[in-house]
């Protein structure tokens, strides 16, 4: 008499059924976090974008440094007083944040708009139902590169003028508070208009409307209302995302005296809240 016997099925191990839950749910943020990671730093747009703002930060700066005159700026009336040798410091070292702002813009809305003309964004969208999660993620990522990079480019041309400027007779401390806030502020200003650029891009789905709208926020609106010769026009300019955002530094020559650094921060955080709260909505309601 033969007997027919059942062959055992092997528990699944530990790795196994914690895989089997990662798939069921979505991928954990840190996973997310790390997916986003790769596909920004394996894209050439991503270096080229990176690299042009360091080199305009250098280039920049060295031109505006070596083009300084103690005699010329004080108007022939002797020392220059340390406060104000630090802010001239401080306006050479910024100065290419201000062509290096236009550079990340179209770099934040390549982020997300590059995945939607591949298709790629379904990929995402798939591995994380959870759509909000992606967007947050690719924010984040977004932020902490582009802060580092603006750190490495403000503090890489303070470096490069300190030297020619003392020449001059014009020295600062990287360490005092009137320098290295405001080099950090212009670093944190990048970083803010990279993300804005980004929750643009989500609302338009599309690479050339999202730079066109980007851009022209951040440079042809301040033009326009400029050349409008009203007095709302003008009382509008300092609550515009780019002149708030280079008023941040709090340097003479970057904004009106009469709006604080810290005020000029919650200006832009206002804009870049109206642009990750409308990239969300158009996230949820749309299909990719």
């Amino acid at each position: 008499m033969s007997t027919t016997t059942t062959p055992s099925v092997a528990a699944p191990s530990a790795p196994a059924r914690a895989a089997r839950r990662r798939a069921g749910s979505g991928l954990s943020f840190a996973g997310i976090l790390r997916s986003e990671w790769i596909k920004l730093r394996t894209v050439r747009s991503t270096w080229w974008s990176y690299s042009v703002v360091v080199v305009i930060a250098l280039g920049m700066a060295a031109i505006m440094s070596a083009a300084f005159s103690v005699e010329n700026l004080q108007g022939g009336s002797g020392e220059m007083p340390p406060s104000d040798q630090a802010n001239w410091v401080v306006t050479a070292s910024t100065f290419g944040i201000f062509f290096g702002q236009l550079v990340v813009a179209v770099l934040g809305v390549l982020v997300v708009t590059g995945e939607y003309s591949t298709g790629m964004i379904r990929s995402t969208l798939t591995a994380v139902p959870r759509r909000l999660a992606a967007l947050w993620a690719k924010a984040a990522v977004l932020f902490t590169a582009t802060f580092v990079v603006g750190a490495v480019s403000v503090i890489g041309s303070f470096l490069l003028v300190a030297p020619i400027l003392a020449g001059k007779g014009i020295h600062a401390n990287l360490l005092d508070g009137v320098v290295i806030v405001p080099l950090l502020a212009g670093a944190l200003y990048l970083a803010l208009l990279a993300v804005f650029a980004l929750g643009v891009g989500t609302i338009l789905r599309n690479s050339a409307g999202g730079i066109a709208a980007t851009l022209g926020i951040v440079l042809l609106l301040p033009i326009v209302l400029l050349a409008i010769p009203a007095t709302w026009a003008q009382d509008l300019l300092p609550y515009l995302i780019s002149n708030a955002g280079l008023a941040m530094l709090g340097t003479n020559a970057t904004g009106p005296g009469n709006i604080e650094p810290w005020q000029n921060l919650l200006i832009v955080l206002g804009w870049l809240t109206v642009s990750l709260v409308g990239a969300a909505l158009v996230l949820r309601r749309r299909d990719a």
